[in-house]
């Protein structure tokens, strides 16, 4: 029995080996078991809350109404004992379960190369469970993500997988728990695309599709093919009305601002509470269930009371109390370290919004204002985004709920307006906020300026054509036949720099002085073409870029000093193409590579090119107690310092981890640091 059991493993292994030397085929096969695991996931998830419903509130179909007639007592204990339960879970098991979970997504991808620990899924599926369970006020959007997620990376794990690979695993699960918990595919895909990775890459899009769609099939299976609310009929009146849909996204646009802000000065006020970490959600629990006695809207997840809005069965004024309720419930539970997602409570203060918006238009102008439930669905979409930084997700995701076209005009009208206003006065999303907040750069780096970092003095060279002011052109004409360059430089007896020359006009107008006797007498000063550009060998490439970009040449003198001006080389725009080339592919195997740093292996050195190299130092003795400021040593040494690997801290319980260099760090021992340099000069620095 274990020979065969040993056969089959051995099987199943040279299958997988198989696979993945045809990549596209290995993620596809991949992709699939990811959008099952999510799938199943999400079903999973839903029982789980229903689970731990029930043994709260003693029944497993827990609506509005069973809410409101039960004891205070009940309402305002069952919160805080969930809280009681979700902060030990979270503070003794997996410190990433804290919080809605997709800034600790993008934190993996970033940072780690897409690994995530295997338990967070399932810390993440009992903290969220509980907490949306006992009445938490936060989504199950948010966990799903993470549970999706943290299931690709383990996957990718397990078939040792690194680099883009595990990272489009890791949003590939992602977009499948999206998928299976809002019946939407496409806004499952677009979701990982548009806010965890960035990148509409076709290497990227299609595993995270299938994936989206593997997902879905299961949802629909077990669950249905229905629609996540219930959606009102839609007419669009008047043109006019695209006027109410605008102030609309305005609003939108401030809400989400208010929204983003209450949740993170909520965590700053709990973290300024001297007491354990795994108390906290108790009293923000405590807080939730007196809110929750006069507003039971507040609890939980918030879906009946957004078909509510979207029903046009509430008045604008209550919309209007049951958004600042929401906004403080969701802080509170968010703030105090609950467990939960921010994507429903932000679908609920766009319901709300959008409710009381269309209430109010109906009224004063009923021939123009149609359904009060199509503001609300257009206003859920309009926070969302501009909360989450994702128009396209949000607008997709409604229209999937919808399946109507006709919303999609005022739809998009609404959220590219909430969305640009929101930026405009408040740049961090909901997500990148938290990133930030950690010290972590997370802007896109499509065109970093990276020959900003380097000086013309390692580039530039020293075989270049000088010809004196007074050479005659009959000299010069001779010069091009024995000298190929592409432009020559004409200087004084000193070596003073006095301009540039262009082979291409001598040779002009040498033919010229053969018709025309005026031409016979010039002199390389009367020829130059350009008198004024010139850089020194401690300027940057990116200035000389810019010059070049803007004149018709191809290379540019280099003096000693701009006082002199003694001419000592030149470069040319091939050189700094080669040089830019050479740093973005440095860049991306620096990328590649710094997934390593945080994984179980000890990674030790790289070789890059151009003599360079990538080197896990732990930092020695002298360095404790200081910052990078302290150390100096990219001016000391040479070496820039890419990755900070933090120590197990046995004081605060914090597990290793990675971080992005910050200039106030204090090293600790047993710190790490990924340098790049010059390979001697690391080599060096560590036998140091």
């Amino acid at each position: 029995m274990h020979t065969k059991r040993s056969e089959i493993y051995r099987d199943l292994l040279k299958l997988i080996v198989r696979f993945k030397r045809s990549e596209h085929t290995f993620l596809i096969i991949i992709s699939i078991i990811i959008g099952v695991i999510g799938g199943y996931g999400a079903i999973l998830f839903r029982y789980a809350i229903k689970f731990f419903q029930s043994i709260f509130f003693q029944s497993w179909h827990v609506d509005l109404g069973y809410i409101e007639a039960l004891p205070w007592y009940i309402k305002l204990f069952v919160p805080a004992i969930g809280g009681l339960i979700v902060g030990p879970i979270i503070y003794f098991f997996a410190r990433e379960a804290k919080g809605h979970g997709v800034p600790e997504v993008m934190e993996a991808i970033i940072l780690k190369g897409g690994k995530i620990r295997p338990r967070v899924v399932v810390a993440k599926i009992v903290a969220s469970a509980v907490s949306i369970g006992s009445g938490g006020s936060v989504g199950r959007e948010g966990p799903i993500v993470q549970i999706g997620s943290a299931a690709g990376s383990t996957l990718g794990q397990i078939l040792h997988v690194r680099g883009s690979v595990l990272r489009t695993l890791v949003a590939a699960g992602a977009a499948a728990g999206i998928a299976g918990t809002f019946n939407a595919p496409i806004a499952g895909a677009i979701f990982s695309l548009e806010i965890l990775l960035g990148d509409f890459a076709l290497a990227q899009f299609s595993p995270i599709v299938i994936a989206s769609v593997t997902s879905t099939v299961i949802s629909r299976h077990y669950l249905g093919n229905y629609p996540a609310f219930n959606i009102p009929s839609y007419e669009l009146l008047s043109a006019w009305e695209f006027i109410p849909y605008s102030i609309l996204g305005i609003l939108s646009a401030f809400v989400a601002i208010g929204f983003i802000t209450s949740v993170y000065a909520s965590e700053d006020f709990f973290d300024k509470i001297k007491i354990p970490e795994w108390i906290k959600p108790g009293i923000g629990g405590l807080i939730i269930g007196a809110l929750g006695i006069f507003v039971p809207h507040v609890f939980g997840v918030g879906y009946e009371t957004m078909d509510l809005a979207l029903e046009g069965k509430l008045t604008w004024l209550f919309l209007i109390f049951l958004v600042l309720a929401k906004l403080l419930a969701t802080s509170v539970t968010i703030g105090s370290g609950g467990s939960g997602g921010i994507f429903a409570p932000s679908l609920f203060l766009g319901a709300g919004l959008g409710g009381a918006v269309g209430t109010i238009g109906h009224v004063l102008f009923p021939e123009i204002v149609g359904n009060p439930g199509s503001y609300a669905l257009v206003g859920m979409g309009a926070v969302a985004a501009a909360a989450m930084h994702a128009p396209m997700t949000s607008i997709l995701i409604l229209f999937e709920l919808t399946d109507d076209y006709r919303i999609i005009l005022p739809l998009m009208t609404s959220i590219i307006l909430s969305s640009v206003i929101k930026m405009h006065f408040f740049k961090p999303s909901i997500y990148s906020l938290k990133l930030i907040r950690k010290g972590l750069d997370i802007k896109p780096k499509n065109e970093p300026n990276i020959l900003g970092k380097i000086k013309i003095e390692k580039l530039y060279k020293t075989d270049f054509i000088s010809v004196d002011k007074d050479t005659s052109i009959d000299k010069l004409w001779q010069l091009t036949h024995k000298d190929i360059h592409l432009n020559y430089f004409v200087v004084d007896e000193n070596g003073k720099l006095f301009g540039i020359l262009s082979p291409h006009k001598i040779r002009h107008l040498f033919h010229s002085a053969e018709k025309n006797d005026k031409y016979k007498n010039l002199k390389a000063s009367d020829l130059i073409v350009n008198d004024k550009i010139f850089f020194t060998p401690e300027d940057t490439l990116d200035m000389v870029m810019l010059i070049l970009n803007d004149l018709i040449l191809d290379e540019i003198p280099i003096v000693n000093n701009r006082k002199e001006k003694k001419i000592i080389g030149y470069i040319s725009k091939t050189d700094i193409i080669g040089a830019y080339n050479l740093e973005m592919m440095k860049k991306n195997m620096i990328n590649s590579v710094s997934g390593y740093i945080a994984s179980a292996y000890q990674f030790k050195k790289l070789k890059l090119t151009d003599g360079e190299a990538l080197c896990e130092i732990e930092v020695p003795g002298e360095f404790v107690g200081k910052n990078l400021i302290d150390l100096d040593l990219r001016h000391k040494y040479g070496l820039e310092v890419i990755l900070i690997k933090k120590n197990f801290d046995e004081k605060t319980n914090e597990a290793e981890k990675v971080m992005v260099p910050t200039s106030d760090y204090i090293f600790d021992y047993g710190d790490k640091i990924l340098v790049v340099g010059d390979e001697k000069v690391v080599d060096e620095f560590v036998k140091s």
